[in-house]
């Protein structure tokens, strides 16, 4: 089993030896208050990948995301929190590349368990998301996602719940996001 071990983290140094692999994702915070009430969100969404050539690269993100709404109402404080828990592995092909700037399409899967006090939803997506990387340097990238093209299915958990199939592409601000990269 060492045997198995030591090779398996030989080949990943060699990986990362040619610059093949890359690190990154996106981080977010954010409080609001209104009158009583408030409004807190805290996520992180770590990203790591490949590049197999040129044009491809396989990779993973992982993402938690944490939400905690209070209010107060003749003095009595009530809370509301939402834990959400993603991860969606992805192939990356990328379509054009110009000096700086690279443009290219991920298409994955993903798996989001969400929990809201007591209930709970699962909801499994496959689809493709467009994206734009602009090479700060040779060893650091800013990258955009706009929209998602695909299918999704959410269910929450209580009993006799139906699920809920959706299928179409959207460009508006709710699947835009941001992060940098790392390669190493």
């Amino acid at each position: 089993m060492k045997k198995i071990m030591m090779t398996l983290a030989a080949i990943a140094v060699a990986a990362t030896m040619n610059a093949q692999a890359y690190i990154g994702g996106g981080l977010g915070f954010q409080t609001t208050k209104q009158g009583d009430n408030t409004n807190t969100v805290i996520m992180v969404q770590p990203e790591l990948g490949y590049n197999l050539d040129e044009n491809w690269a396989v990779g993973i993100s992982l993402g938690y995301g944490h939400t905690k709404q209070s209010t107060e109402v003749a003095g009595i404080e009530t809370s509301v929190k939402t834990d959400v828990f993603t991860i969606a592995p992805y192939a990356r092909y990328t379509f054009v590349k110009l000096d700086k700037v690279n443009v290219f399409v991920d298409g994955g899967l993903s798996y989001t368990h969400t929990k809201v006090g007591d209930a709970k939803n699962n909801t499994f997506a496959i689809g493709f998301k467009p994206g734009v990387a602009v090479n700060l340097n040779e060893k650091l990238s800013f990258v955009t996602h706009v929209g998602f093209l695909g299918y999704q299915n959410s269910k929450d958990d209580a009993d006799g719940a139906k699920a809920a199939n959706t299928f179409g592409f959207d460009l508006d601000g709710s699947n835009l996001s941001f992060g940098l990269y790392y390669n190493f």
